[in-house]
């Protein structure tokens, strides 16, 4: 079902069309899946919690939503540079889905109630590179560290 997802994320057409509502799903929990690889520790807590994000946002049950993200580690470990990569989704997600996006990204870097350097510093890329200023990025991350009980310390 997913298979063909990268040619049609690079197929470097002048006017790129939206992604279907599963492969944008997919292309995002690559994303996800990148970020919790940024650290080079891709725990069970960080995949339970991308499997509860995608779960969450489409009403899937827990084991189409580890199909979906077992789909978005291969889609992850073919995908280009995180600049092209990143760029490609952006053009092809509506920008009010954008700063949901944002939020599973700083939800999942905390799937392991650790702040990591490297995992925050690939969120602040992918931001910029979606087009989400840092300001709105930051409350993002405020609001989700506070609604996951974890303190900025």
């Amino acid at each position: 079902m997913f298979r063909n997802l990268l040619t049609r994320l690079f197929n470097d057409e002048p006017h790129p069309q939206p992604l279907a509502s599963p492969d944008a799903e997919v292309a995002i929990a690559a994303l996800l899946v990148r970020v919790a690889r940024s650290d080079d520790h891709y725990e069970q807590a960080e995949r339970r919690r991308i499997d509860q994000i995608l779960a969450r946002r489409r009403g899937l049950t827990l084991d189409e939503a580890a199909e979906r993200r077992a789909a978005a580690e291969m889609i992850e470990a073919e995908a280009p540079d995180t600049v092209r990569f990143t760029r490609s989704i952006k053009d092809r997600i509506a920008l009010e889905d954008r700063l949901d996006v944002i939020a599973s990204m700083w939800e999942t870097a905390y799937a392991d109630t650790t702040r990591v350097s490297d995992e925050e510093t690939m969120i602040r890329l992918v931001a910029g590179l979606l087009g989400v200023p840092d300001r709105d990025s930051a409350l993002v991350r405020q609001k989700v560290l506070q609604d996951l009980g974890i303190s900025e310390g």
